[in-house]
């Protein structure tokens, strides 16, 4: 703005500066200010004009009055021929000359004299176009600022909310945007992650938590080079303040480990975030494209034997772990398979092993053996040939006690058990193969009955000939 050597347009300036506006909005508000002030004095319906001199500091008011060929409102409109009058006396014929019907023309009132009443007006006026300049610019400002991290100081408490001062305002950390494990005096610093920019009556609010996932993603950006470059991206953030909080990190390099990089040489760097939430837990786990290793990862620092996918539809996951691990999957009062689910987006159905035993046996109670003895591979004992012990183990542990059984299963049943397609078909095919051959050796026992003495034999028999009948 031109000329800044008279007190007042330094006085603009000043306040503008002070007050975090444009001058222009001050000079603007002084302008508003004298012609609110003018109406008070000059009350005859003329048509004024306020209009602030940056050379002088004094703000010029005038009346406007349009040229007509008749006038019908003497207070706002003057005739052609009277308007030429007055520019001739005032600018000479030439200029008065010039004038043409609907020409606009300034009659300068006095400013001098308005009174206490009315400066008092004016005093207002400013105050007020100053307050609501200042207050949408804060909101604008803080607006745009939406996820940031601040720090301010505790200035007071308002029903269980905490009033913040951040800078030059005043901020709210209400109570359930407060953490559970923290408290606040007077005086005290705290650092908040901003929420919400609302208008109100009042003018703007702005909100911070201490309990949005975001104010921990910024503080890994922070505390962590690799994630402020982007080396390691956050892919998502839960957390139940002031107790767990679970962080789903990728590496978009090979050689560069996302979670090492976030917990930092001996533990350093997530222990200054720990250290920042007062103490919350925080599990950082490796992200990753495939559902049952990225829920087996956000289960940590439970171990999971099987994870197997229950419905992709519905988004439903079905884990086993060991007795052992059972309540640490769980976590205190579910929080941590809670907090897996939110992170991964997928219900979890935890489930131990001697849980899911029982449920298989229930599952198969009552089966009758088809093929007797031979087809079981001896007296309770699974043997399926060509396959590897271990996998004979895990169908054993899952409650099959016969290649019969195995046989009967659905393929769907028996890759819960933490099989995939291909080894289940190679199971199901030994078993199979178990169970045919128990069905023809059962078949040629009537042949080798046709001595006196053997003759019980066919009766012995005919379990193998029933379930020939029924498979």
């Amino acid at each position: 703005m031109a000329g800044s050597s008279n007190p007042v347009q330094q006085t603009i300036e000043a306040l503008a500066k002070e007050r975090g506006i444009d001058p222009q909005v001050v000079v603007a508000a002084i302008e508003d200010a004298v012609l609110t002030a003018s109406r008070k004095v000059f009350k005859g319906g003329e048509n004024l004009k306020a209009r602030f001199n940056a050379e002088t500091g004094h703000v010029d008011l005038v009346a406007v009055r349009t040229v007509v060929e008749t006038v019908e409102t003497p207070a706002t409109e003057i005739s052609l021929a009277e308007a030429r009058e007055t520019y001739t006396e005032a600018y000479g014929e030439e200029v008065a000359a010039g004038i043409e019907l609907g020409d606009e023309m300034e009659f300068p009132k006095p400013t001098e004299g308005f009174g206490r009443i009315a400066a008092q007006t004016a005093k207002q006026v400013i105050f007020q176009k100053v307050r609501e300049a200042e207050r949408e610019n804060i909101f604008a400002e803080y607006n745009d600022r939406v996820g940031e991290v601040v720090t301010g100081m505790v200035k007071r408490f308002e029903n269980g909310d905490i009033i913040v001062e951040v800078g030059r305002i005043e901020t709210v950390l209400s109570r359930k945007e407060q953490s559970r494990a923290e408290s606040y005096a007077p005086g005290d610093r705290v650092r908040a992650v901003i929420k919400a920019a609302t208008r109100n009556t009042k003018g703007p609010q702005i909100v911070l938590s201490r309990t949005d996932p975001a104010l921990l993603t910024k503080l890994f950006e922070q505390e962590v080079p690799e994630i402020y470059d982007n080396t390691v991206l956050i892919k998502g953030a839960v957390r139940e303040a002031g107790d767990r909080a679970k962080v789903a990190v990728y590496s978009r390099e090979r050689d560069v480990d996302p979670v090492g990089a976030c917990v930092g040489m001996k533990g350093t760097r997530v222990q200054a975030i720990i250290r920042e939430l007062r103490g919350e837990k925080i599990d950082i786990v490796e992200w990753s494209e495939d559902p049952v290793l990225f829920v087996t990862n956000a289960l940590s620092p439970a171990k999971a034997q099987r994870v197997t996918i229950v419905d992709e539809e519905e988004r439903v996951m079905e884990v086993v772990v060991e007795d052992r691990q059972l309540s640490l999957a769980i976590g205190k009062k579910g929080q941590n398979v809670r907090l897996a689910a939110k992170l991964t987006g997928w219900r979890i159905d935890i489930k131990s092993e001697e849980e899911k035993r029982k449920e298989v046996e229930l599952q198969f109670e009552g089966f009758e053996t088809p093929g007797g003895e031979d087809a079981a591979g001896g007296d309770g004992v699974l043997i399926l040939p060509d396959i590897h012990d271990e996998v004979v183990g895990v169908l054993s542990s899952a409650g099959y006690q016969s290649a019969a059984q195995v046989a009967a299963a659905d393929p769907t049943v028996l890759m819960e058990c933490g099989l995939d397609e291909e080894t289940v078909q190679a199971v199901l095919e030994s078993a199979r193969a178990v169970v045919e051959a128990g069905q023809a050796e059962a078949a040629q026992e009537p042949e080798a009955a046709q001595e006196p003495e053997a003759a019980p034999a066919p009766e012995a028999a005919e379990p193998g000939t029933d379930t020939q009948s029924h498979s």
